[in-house]
């Protein structure tokens, strides 16, 4: 079910869909709450599961120029305080969870766990920020081949022959985001700072999940960072790239399923 709440005097939009024990699904760059919709449906048979769009991104507005991972997490504090939600899993897809780790920053009392989905807690190296601030330019002059050419970037290159219907899929959903709303993300994920001091110090479990054919984020590293996790649990894909939960759901969810045991049994 689609709902709203007020956010710095604009406007969130979220899906909340099931009961129970509550999940926090918090999508990528150019995603939206509809990237989530095969997790969603698994899921939301025995929790409640929470898909929320980040600033400028789906049905949420802007707030601002530059959209900072705090700023990001706050927001999905504005949602839950909204909801009335105390304890809660934050699953967050690569962007997601660069922001849901500046909520276990910010609001640690909140957290049940947290899964970084094809994601890290190192900051941006000075390569990868100049590379976003060429694509900063990209967007500037023409935004949907950027988009077009980021989306397919995310899977796994020898399967995109086989995956065009999840391509198109995402594609469509990166579509709709607004030239201010990649713009603002992209600078934030350039501001953002390290956290990986975090992962070894939380006492709740924290899952990583890595593609070995990730364009993105490279699986060593990945596998490396893992280590500083007490309570770690790893999924490793090893015929995926940056979008495990359209490249192998099945198997993403099975893990998903297993580490929310996890955490609320913790």
């Amino acid at each position: 079910m689609l709902k709203t709440c007020t956010f710095k005097h604009g406007t969130v939009t979220f899906s909340d869909t099931g009961k129970g024990r509550v999940v926090v699904l918090l999508h990528g760059f150019l995603g939206s709450h509809q990237i989530w919709e095969q997790t969603i449906a698994n899921l939301s048979k025995s929790y409640r599961v929470i898909a929320i769009d980040l600033p400028g991104h789906g049905g949420t507005e802007s707030f601002g120029y530059i959209h900072t991972m705090e700023l990001q997490a706050k927001c999905v504090k504005a949602v839950m305080d909204h909801l009335r939600l105390k304890k809660y899993v934050i699953v967050g897809h690569s962007m997601g969870g660069y922001a849901g780790l500046a909520f276990a920053d910010l609001f640690p009392e909140n957290l049940k766990g947290l899964c970084l989905y094809h994601s890290t807690a190192y900051a941006d190296t000075d390569e990868k920020k100049h590379d976003r601030k060429r694509s900063i330019r990209v967007v500037k002059a023409n935004p949907g081949i950027y988009v077009r050419e980021a989306i397919r970037n995310l899977f796994a290159t020898k399967n995109t022959k086989y995956l065009s219907r999840e391509i198109s899929f995402a594609q469509k959903i990166a579509s709709k985001t607004t030239k201010r709303g990649i713009i603002a993300a992209l600078e934030g994920m350039i501001a953002r700072p390290n956290r990986d001091i975090i992962l070894g110090m939380v006492h709740y479990p924290v899952m990583m999940v890595i593609g070995a054919h990730d364009n993105i984020l490279p699986y060593q590293q990945l596998l490396d960072q893992s280590e500083l996790i007490s309570q770690k649990h790893v999924l490793f894909l090893e015929h995926d790239g940056h979008m495990g939960f359209l490249e192998s759901p099945r198997q993403s969810n099975q893990a998903l399923r297993k580490f929310l045991r996890a955490c609320y049994k913790s």
